[in-house]
Order: C-alpha cells, then sequence, then structure tokens
C-alpha cells in the first residue's frame, strides 16, 4: 500500500488576540478562498469590526482585499498555504501566517483553524470539542461545507468556501454577532452564475 502523509494537528495557539474591551462585535468568518474571494460575499463583510479566515487563503491579495473591508483580519494557514502554491514575492507574508489562533472575545473565545488535520467526517466534530472543550466556538474550513453546529458546546463552525472553487451551491460565510451575553450565528450564500450568464439565488 502507498504510504499516507501524516497531518500534525496544531497543539496550541500560534497567535492570540484579545477583543474582549469591546461591549459588541460583528464578526465575518471565511474560508477556502483559494486566490478569489466572490464579491457578494466581499460586501457581506461590509461594517463588520472582525473579519476571521480559515485557511486556504491562495495569496495576499486575499488577505489585502479583507482589510480593505475590515483593519482586524485574523487568518491561518491551509494545506494549499504553502510556498510551492503562493507566489514567491509572498512568502514573507505567508510565513508570518500560524496554523491555530485563539480570539478572545466578549463573553467567550473562539478557536480558528483550517481542520485539515482531523479527517473523518463523522468523527470531526467530537474530537475538535474534545481538544479545546474551554472555547465557547471552534471555527474550521478545509471541507468546502458550510456548517453551523450548534448542538453541544463548544459550536463548531465552518463557514465553507468564499471563492469559486468548490463552493457547494455558492460562495458562502458566516456573520457573527457577539456580546458579553449573547452571541448569535448566521449564515449568508452568494447567488450562483449559470454558465448562460443567468443567477440562480441561493436557497
Amino acid at each position: 500500500m502507498p504510504a499516507t502523509a501524516t497531518v500534525t494537528r496544531p497543539v496550541a495557539p500560534d497567535t492570540h488576540h484579545d477583543f474582549t474591551h469591546c461591549k459588541r462585535l460583528q464578526v465575518g468568518v471565511v474560508s477556502d478562498t483559494h486566490g478569489y474571494i466572490d464579491p457578494d460575499i466581499c460586501n457581506q463583510l461590509k461594517g463588520c469590526d472582525l473579519i476571521l479566515h480559515a485557511g486556504d487563503i491562495g495569496s495576499s491579495r486575499v488577505l489585502h482585499q479583507l482589510r480593505e473591508i475590515c483593519e482586524n483580519v485574523i487568518a491561518v494557514q491551509g494545506n494549499n498555504d504553502c510556498t510551492e502554491k503562493w507566489p514567491a514575492q509572498e512568502h514573507q507574508e505567508l510565513m508570518g501566517i500560524g496554523k491555530l489562533a485563539e480570539i478572545k472575545l466578549p463573553g467567550g473565545s473562539i478557536v480558528l483553524m483550517h481542520g485539515d488535520a482531523y479527517g473523518m467526517p463523522g468523527r470531526r466534530h467530537a474530537e475538535m470539542r474534545q481538544h479545546f472543550a474551554d472555547s465557547t466556538a471552534i471555527v474550521y474550513g478545509h471541507s468546502h461545507m458550510l456548517v453551523c453546529d450548534q448542538e453541544a458546546r463548544p459550536w463548531v463552525l465552518n463557514p465553507g468556501a468564499a471563492g469559486k472553487s468548490r463552493t457547494r451551491g455558492g460562495a458562502s460565510c458566516l456573520h457573527m454577532s457577539v456580546s458579553a451575553g449573547q452571541w448569535e450565528v448566521s449564515e449568508h450564500r452568494a447567488p450562483q452564475q449559470k454558465a448562460n450568464g443567468t443567477t440562480v439565488q441561493a436557497s
């Protein structure tokens, strides 16, 4: 049998960010842009106080676009965020991006990661909850599937793909409204463009 590559799970955050001084925050969550972010998603992120990117960014251009929308952008590397796939002139910026981030917010905290180290879908959320039991929410990407698992704490959230690669029904993102007394999450999916140029609204 061919050898299988082992993905090491990050055990501790590379970066820590504290926004607990804020009374209320509007947080936009994206992932898996692979070098391109859908314009509709950019519009949805306007007005956010903080944007999180859960990896497979694809190029620094995406991060620059997000910073034009919001000055507070926190991103982690995905399995495709490597020197082999990023332009040479962007390697320095790539090396400054960690694999796991902890974000402290009013009323709780978020762990941000790409999630490629958690293989089997049936066990993925249970394992994440076990490893990061003290967090309020776990945000990951990789699967390109929009998921809001709020059946237990911590919540496990995946914004889906915000670009044009394997969007599974249209580019998507999450919006979180966070305060000390309440956390709320909503989903957004961009309209899809058919080959004939017609627009299909997401259901």
